[in-house]
């Protein structure tokens, strides 16, 4: 009888339960990081705290690897089948909002109080989207380097001039001592190029388009600065200061550590192999070309869809993962720069005196946003085949001509993508 008393309480304890559970609403969520295990793991615990933290919301991950991710969401929108809750690259999230994919992001603006502007998606003035990181590049080298040469070490305040950053280059080639002076990862022919390469164009006082109206790339990307960026960039291949457009990712990626360049632009994300691999590596500003010292900014992000029937509890899971724990977890996890700087202060690699803690401070001071605009998709793409092409050896002229054609066409497409 004893027995029987128990195992009937167990079975209304177990209902109570399941009927708690049954009661939650279910959103779902997709993200672009199938594959790695490191993010599953920190995502997963952020969903598993969120859903154990209240009784109303489950959030239920389904991941896509990177490469597919975006046409798997285009997919779902034109079928109607969007999730609640989705990450988006930052600089496509206009393009999202503007394709009806998105809508605006009702969470408490307290919660986002002194995070790093690159993190925030905005668009139309309206807050979309939101991220737990960011990513900053660097001019990267060894300290032993610039001594042996004699080559001065630029600060954010004081920066290499373009004179400056020219004649290093020369002095290194001149030395024989590099397969080539600079590694800017021409290899790496996606979102690498606008991202990396764009702020040496806004460096030099042009752009992808103008960011005042978005109507046109007209004099932006073929004007005067345009064309010294331009041919600035040409002259980096004629004297083969950096490696061409045949690079393969394998040299990108290790041929810094393998004493191949001397000089490596790139993000944060690769920081720690170099730190591995030297003891007295640096990490220094982008060069100044005239208009300023400028990095790109705006990583991935949290939006909600204009489909979830939830925006309230969507909004709720995403200002449940903005808490600085969390960012200091995937900032650990990733060695990612962490939003804030509280998140930064609890993290390992950007805490006061870490290794790493000069990548925030470039992306506080120098983090530039690519152009926020629906057009952006084609402008990069546009902006991207005008390098390749440069660095091919076409006339730069030309190619920044044809660029302009293509993106303005695309505007006028598109009715000026609601500008």
């Amino acid at each position: 009888m004893k027995l029987l008393a128990t195992t009937s309480a167990a079975a209304i304890a177990l209902a109570t339960l399941t009927g708690a559970a049954s009661a939650q609403t279910q959103l779902t969520m997709w993200y672009h990081g199938a594959g790695n295990a490191v993010e599953a793991e920190i995502l997963n615990g952020i969903v598993k705290d969120f859903n154990d933290s209240q009784t109303e919301f489950q959030v239920v991950i389904e991941s896509f690897p990177q490469n597919s991710y975006n046409d798997s969401v285009v997919a779902a929108a034109l079928a109607g089948n969007l999730p609640d809750i989705l990450d988006v690259d930052g600089p496509n999230m206009p393009n999202w909002a503007w394709a009806g994919y998105l809508q605006p992001l009702p969470i408490d603006q307290a919660a986002i109080e002194g995070f790093l502007p690159g993190v925030l998606g905005t668009w139309n003035d309206q807050l979309y989207s939101v991220g737990l990181w960011d990513a900053a590049v660097a001019m990267t080298t060894r300290q032993s380097t610039l001594d042996k040469y004699e080559i001065r070490t630029p600060t954010l305040e004081e920066p290499w001039t373009a004179e400056e950053f020219d004649a290093a280059l020369e002095k290194i080639k001149a030395s024989g001592d590099f397969a080539y002076p600079l590694d800017l990862g021409m290899a790496d022919k996606g979102e690498w190029y606008p991202y990396a390469f764009g702020p040496f164009l806004w460096s030099f006082g042009g752009d992808m388009v103008n960011r005042e109206t978005y109507d046109t790339a007209e004099g932006v990307l073929n004007g005067d600065p345009a064309l010294a960026f331009g041919d600035w960039w040409k002259s980096l291949f004629d004297r083969e200061l950096v490696p061409g457009t045949s690079q393969d990712m394998a040299a990108h990626d290790n041929g810094f550590q393998n004493g191949d360049y001397a000089i490596t632009w790139n993000g944060n994300w690769k920081a720690l192999p170099y730190l591995e691999a030297f003891d007295d590596v640096v990490f220094l500003p982008a060069p100044d070309f005239g208009a300023g010292s400028k990095i790109g900014a705006a990583s991935w992000q949290f939006a909600i869809s204009s489909k979830t029937e939830h925006p309230d509890g969507a909004a709720d899971f995403i200002e449940f993962a903005i808490q600085d724990k969390y960012l200091a977890a995937f900032s650990d996890g990733i060695g990612l720069i962490p939003p804030t700087k509280e998140a930064a202060a609890m993290s390992k690699y950007y805490a006061p005196g870490a290794p790493m803690e000069v990548f925030y401070d470039l992306s506080e001071a120098q983090g530039m946003k690519r152009p926020v605009t629906p057009g952006y998709v084609v402008e990069a793409l546009a902006f991207r085949k005008a390098l390749t092409d440069i660095a091919d050896g076409a006339d730069v002229a030309d190619a920044l001509d044809a660029a302009v054609d293509e993106i303005d066409t695309d505007i006028e497409r598109n009715q000026g993508y609601g500008h």
